[in-house]
Parts: structure tokens; C-alpha cells; sequence
């Protein structure tokens, strides 16, 4: 599990696909990491394979680039990382699961004030885990909800500190995202199907 709080931006240095699935190397400044041990790449939960001094490879299988932006990155690409939460530790964000739900669209950019407000075109069936102020993660980065202005659409307002200290101040018209909806809206709408399925 993670909190969706960035602890380092990495930078993708080499990209091979191998017998394990389209494999990355990552450098970061991490030193202490483990084979085996769970890392968030932009939100998406994966597993470490090697590592060495401020470096470690990572694999993404079909189905995981299939539903993430990964098949995208070639070296050269920031990513957003986060290693999974230590029990005791502080849970500053929201609970993450590291599992990708689908991919966003950014449609539109402003700025307003001392923040900046982003439109992410969400898939279909993400809407309705969105609530004003609720949670949800972009690319590993764990935001609240500004606004819901149209049908599958979610509104961000973004702090400069966010914008300096992850992926998100390089965000572009018409890039694509990792969205994570909140894990206690998944299990509402699947406690709440069967009432829903009875009144139609």
C-alpha cells in the first residue's frame, strides 16, 4: 500500500523488452532497495527486480501496459516514485493501492491565482468514484478533487509545491495519466451494485 506522497522523481535511463515484460531501469537516489520489494512508478505498484547504487530495473506484463500509460515511456521520462508504506509510518496522503485504474486525458490548463487548475477527460466508469474534495491519485500523486465541471471530467488545483516536487509541473494539453480512483469509493459501488441492479 502507498499514500500517494512522492518521495523522489526518477529518470527512466534505459528501456528493453525482455522475457519478464517491457523492463525499465530507473535512476532515483534510493540505495537501500530490496529485490522483490513493491515501488510505485507513477502511481503504478511494481515489483524490483535489480538494483544497485541509485538505480533498479522494474517490469511491466501485458495486462499492466495495457492499462497504464508505460508502453509510452522511453528514456529520458521523469516518473513519480514511491516505495510502499513501512507500518508506523505517517499516512500524510490517502490510500493508494498502486493498481492503475485507467488513463486520463489532460484537456485543459489555467492558471488562477497561486494555483494551477487542470481538466483531466477521465475513462468511462471512473466518474462515479469522483466526490468534490474526495481523493483520488494521478500519477502516484495522491490530489483531492477541486471540481466535477462536465460528465467524466475531473478538475485538479494544483500548489506550487506539488507542481515543483513531482511530475505534475510538466504537465501538457493532451498528455495521458495514471488514475487511481479512491479504494473506499470501489468498495461502496460494489457493496451498493446489487440495490442499484434491483431498482432497475
Amino acid at each position: 500500500m502507498f499514500t500517494g506522497l512522492v518521495e523522489d522523481v526518477g529518470t527512466i535511463e534505459q528501456v528493453r523488452h525482455t522475457p519478464a515484460g517491457r523492463e525499465l531501469r530507473v535512476r532515483s537516489r534510493y540505495d537501500d532497495l530490496t529485490s522483490g520489494e513493491s515501488i510505485a512508478l507513477d502511481g503504478a505498484c511494481l515489483t524490483v527486480r535489480e538494483h544497485g547504487s541509485k538505480w533498479f530495473t522494474v517490469a511491466a506484463v501485458t495486462t499492466t501496459l495495457e492499462r497504464t500509460t508505460i508502453g509510452e515511456w522511453d528514456t529520458g521520462r521523469h516518473v513519480n516514485l514511491e516505495r510502499a508504506m513501512v507500518a508506523g509510518s505517517r499516512f500524510g496522503g490517502h490510500m493508494v493501492l498502486g493498481h492503475v485504474d485507467g488513463v486520463g486525458t489532460v484537456t485543459e490548463i489555467e492558471a488562477q491565482g497561486d494555483a494551477l487548475l487542470v481538466n483531466l477527460a477521465i475513462p468511462d466508469g471512473l466518474a462515479e468514484l469522483m466526490i468534490p474534495h474526495g481523493s483520488l491519485t494521478v500519477d502516484g500523486v495522491s490530489l483531492t478533487v477541486n471540481d466535477l465541471p462536465q460528465p467524466d471530467v475531473v478538475q485538479l488545483s494544483l500548489i506550487e509545491y506539488t507542481l515543483s516536487h513531482t511530475t505534475l509541473g510538466e504537465l501538457r494539453i493532451g498528455q495521458h495519466v495514471q488514475i487511481e480512483g479512491d479504494v473506499i469509493g470501489k468498495y461502496a459501488r460494489r457493496m451498493l451494485a446489487p440495490y442499484q441492479q434491483a431498482q432497475d
